[in-house]
């Protein structure tokens, strides 16, 4: 094929070629599928419905578990029918709305735990002023700029990315569409554009990813001089989970696209964006949930209200 304008479909990488290994593949994508939905779909409703969350902290994580539902909806699925159906196939406007669907929600995560650091700063770090500084109007418009920047990023990337002349075959070496796989398909030198554009998104990734680093050192700094361990404990717990996912969303997603090349493989390509893209989502509400009181009896409350209703 000379050129994309020819392309009808992309072929996706599958990730096994027996029949008994792409049903075990199916199974246990829809088990980590149905337990990402159960696990945002409850804190959704639960923070939705409970007014003793009515919080910025909740309003965030709401936010965070769409953001999560609609990440993991937009790979697995397709994944979990190609290996039930044993095909590899994904048409080219379903290619390109993964790409925009995927860089969006993301990149919007990606954002959105950015926020949630400042959210905790100024809790802990400034808490006479959190009133002022977090609130309603204030945490709106920081989830819509969080929400804005991803799909502003969507936009640059997939209309970049497939505009580029695509003369290296149609097979894709991942099991979703993505970027930097699409761009081994282009033309020599063609590629370059969307490789700048990636540049520049990942310095700016690496500077919220200061931001969140200098955040936690301060607000470390802080909870140590709290003289009561109670105190300690109720700060720590109310930073842990946060931490935890932004060390989990960092490390795999660094770990996939600054790997260094002479350590690539297919296999591992494969195993690396199966943690950076299905493992967070699925995860995420369990971080949450473990070490938040809170979260945990308003689920509780969710729970039993639900019971009562079917009796």
């Amino acid at each position: 094929m000379s050129n994309s304008s020819f392309l009808t479909e992309f072929l996706l990488l599958g990730f096994a070629n027996t029949r008994e290994l792409q049903l075990l593949h199916f199974t246990l994508f829809l088990g980590i599928y149905l337990a990402a939905l159960l696990g945002n779909s409850l804190i959704i409703t639960a923070v939705a419905c409970d007014h003793r969350l009515h919080t910025p902290m909740y309003f965030f994580l709401l936010n965070l578990s769409i953001l999560d539902l609609g990440t993991i909806s937009t790979t697995v699925p397709k994944s979990m029918a190609n290996s039930l159906w044993d095909t590899r196939a994904i048409s080219y406007s379903g290619c390109a709305a993964q790409v925009f669907l995927f860089v969006f929600l993301f990149g919007g995560e990606y954002s959105l735990l950015t926020v949630m650091a400042y959210d905790r700063y100024v809790a802990i770090c400034r808490p006479l002023h959190y009133g002022t500084l977090m609130g309603s109007r204030a945490c709106v418009k920081m989830a819509a700029a969080a929400w804005a920047s991803g799909f502003l990023h969507a936009l640059l990337h997939t209309a970049s990315t497939f505009s580029i002349p695509l003369c290296q075959g149609n097979v894709v070496d991942q099991f979703f569409c993505e970027v930097p796989q699409i761009l081994k398909l282009s033309c020599s030198d063609s590629y370059l554009r969307e490789a700048g554009l990636l540049v520049v998104s990942l310095c700016l990734v690496f500077g919220c990813f200061i931001f969140i680093v200098l955040s936690y050192v301060q607000i470390f700094t802080a909870v140590l001089r709290i003289p009561s361990e109670q105190g300690r404990h109720k700060a720590f717990s109310m930073c842990l989970p946060h931490l935890a996912v932004v060390s989990l969303c960092v490390s795999t997603g660094m770990f996939a696209y600054l790997k260094p090349p002479s350590i690539s493989s297919p296999a591992l390509d494969l195993v690396v964006a199966v943690l950076y893209s299905v493992v967070p989502p699925a995860v995420n509400p369990l971080i949450y949930s473990m070490r938040n009181k809170e979260l945990k009896d308003a689920l509780k409350r969710l729970i039993q209200w639900v019971q009562d209703q079917q009796q």
